[in-house]
């Protein structure tokens, strides 16, 4: 991994900022570390998810350069209702892996996340209210949502998206032991994959 901000120091992070950027073709999303102050500081991860792609897979790079890749994700099936995505690191190697529940996510949606040798994360989005409100008023899916991921009461990290008309998110990690790169593959997927 080349980038300004090695490995072990990416994985003592406790707050990650992810911005989305949307253009013609592309959604482009951008994780940067928090300054003490609460703005941007090194950037981290930089990806690109194609709109309309035939079979999900969105790659995260170390930064915009697109030198150097830091984990990615892809769909097990072109037709991806349940299969989940496999989240690989810089050598194609498996970190772990996330899925929709597309039963739960009804109501709220819901995710299953896992890494290897931890139990699997249930996130749900918080607020059962703006969760209606998104499904069924079109005109409010600008409305903040916040996923709360966990085994049981223990929360092991959250991904609260921020008021505005850009998409911007605050990721917290509460487990050291999670694996950052797993995570923000899971942050970029909420965006990317949300109305799937």
């Amino acid at each position: 991994m080349e980038s300004d901000v090695d490995f072990a120091t990416l994985q003592s992070q406790h707050r990650l900022l992810v911005r989305q950027k949307i253009t013609m073709m592309v959604n482009r999303y951008v994780v940067h570390l928090e300054q003490p102050d609460g703005s941007e500081g090194p950037m981290v991860a930089f990806a690109e998810q194609k709109r309309l792609a035939f079979k999900e897979q969105v790659t995260l790079y170390t930064d915009d350069t697109r030198q150097y890749v830091l984990a990615g994700f892809k769909a097990r099936q072109v037709i991806d209702l349940g299969s989940g995505y496999d989240v690989l690191d810089h050598n194609g190697q498996p970190i772990g892996f996330f899925k929709k529940d597309f039963a739960a996510s009804l109501l709220r949606s819901t995710w299953h996340f896992q890494q290897p040798g931890m139990p699997t994360f249930t996130g749900q989005e918080r607020s059962l209210l703006v969760s209606l409100l998104r499904r069924f008023a079109d005109s409010l899916s600008w409305l903040p949502y916040h996923f709360d991921f966990g085994v049981g009461a223990q929360r092991a990290f959250s991904v609260d998206r921020k008021w505005g008309l850009r998409d911007r998110y605050i990721v917290d990690i509460h487990d050291p032991r999670l694996d950052r790169r797993l995570i923000i593959a899971m942050a970029v997927a909420l965006d990317a994959l949300q109305a799937r």
